[in-house]
């Protein structure tokens, strides 16, 4: 079966899909530095300075009533592990995003694998926390894999034209 997409429309959609997985991973990044100095008494406090005046304007406001049932779960070793998740789940996001921003054949490959097990681990972590956020990042990977796999054999086709 050929494939009906055209090359250019793949091109603009890897690109775009790698924009967004630079732009979330960049946050991960971000996220997992903060966790470095926000300590579970200090998320406490700035949660409470932050929903005071929601609540009292809306008390049945959802984002802050989970903001604060959040922070009373919140421990030292959620925030170890958290911190270290963001940050190394970033860090090999952007080293592979960037490795695909220079056409490196061989990166293509590797973003599969490192993604396929970012998608396994996404969908363990779903079975435990059913967190939508999560599940709408595996599709936002899945399809990010599918773009990949489109952009190498197009890369791969355009290279053997050229020999």
């Amino acid at each position: 079966m050929k494939n009906k997409l055209s090359p250019k429309i793949i091109h603009i959609g890897f690109d775009i899909g790698l924009l967004m997985k630079t732009v979330f991973a960049s946050l991960e990044v971000i996220s997992g530095t903060a966790l470095i100095f926000l300590n579970p008494e200090k998320m406490s406090r700035l949660i409470r300075i932050i929903s005071k005046k929601e609540l009292s304007e809306d008390p049945k406001d959802i984002i802050m009533n989970y903001l604060i049932a959040f922070s009373r779960v919140f421990s030292i070793n959620m925030q170890y592990f958290t911190m270290l998740y963001l940050l190394s789940h970033g860090i090999i996001k952007l080293s592979v995003i960037f490795l695909l921003w220079k056409k490196k054949l061989w990166a293509y490959p590797l973003s599969i694998l490192v993604f396929s097990g970012f998608i396994g681990y996404q969908l363990y972590r779903y079975t435990k926390s059913r967190s939508i956020i999560l599940f709408l990042l595996t599709i936002l990977d899945i399809m990010m894999i599918i773009l990949t796999i489109l952009e190498y054999k197009r890369i791969k086709n355009e290279n053997i034209e050229k020999e």
